[in-house]
């Protein structure tokens, strides 16, 4: 039975897997990069050898913005790009699938497929509003695990304006909205309801 390596290699992550030919999952590594990709790279290698051992692998895949830093490394038979990428897992897993939205750690995409075909795709270029490594800050200067991040936000009972076009400006609002809740919290004492909150 063939076994094939896959290997994103992400602005801010490293993703490592093994598949067999029936594409069940033989092991998975997930590290992040701390700025070092080379090293990223080998950490994930070295997981997938102590836990599969010896195994040979008959083809080796790379995508994420360092493919091709990857590619050369392991000898990779197969580079695609991320906008590639997503559209072929989605429409394996999800055929009906017709929008895929990615929140990577340096840009966001919006890939649209048509018929199991990708007709369009847009990415944010400019700024780093709305990417993975901004909510990563913000979880870190909130004290939350970014893994804990999405599960707090589903939890909200309504949305909070924030804008959304900056990082900066979206920042700045966070830490105004965030104090000024302070600010409120402290005035007035857990009795006492404030009178904006009855207005």
């Amino acid at each position: 039975m063939g076994h094939y390596l896959g290997i994103d290699v992400g602005s801010i992550t490293t993703k490592v897997v093994v598949l067999n030919e029936s594409d069940e999952v033989l092991t998975k590594v997930y590290l992040r990069n701390g700025g070092r990709p080379i090293e990223a790279i080998q950490q994930g290698m070295e997981k997938v050898v102590s836990e599969l051992g010896g195994v040979s692998i008959d083809g080796v895949g790379t995508t994420g913005s360092a493919r091709h830093l990857a590619a050369y490394l392991v000898g990779a038979d197969l580079i695609k790009n991320e906008i590639t990428a997503h559209a072929v897992a989605v429409i394996d897993f999800l055929p009906e699938a017709k929008t895929i939205i990615e929140i990577g750690g340096q840009d966001s995409k919006v890939i649209v497929l048509r018929k199991g075909v990708v007709v369009d795709f847009a990415m944010n270029t400019v700024c780093a509003a709305g990417t993975g490594s901004f909510l990563d800050q913000q979880a870190a200067r909130l004290g939350i695990s970014i893994e804990a991040f999405g599960d707090l936000a589903l939890k909200a009972n309504h949305p909070v304006r924030i804008a959304g076009r900056c990082t900066v400006f979206a920042e700045t609002d966070m830490i105004h909205k965030q104090r000024s809740d302070i600010r409120l919290r402290i005035s007035w004492p857990a009795s006492v309801t404030p009178w904006s909150r009855i207005i």
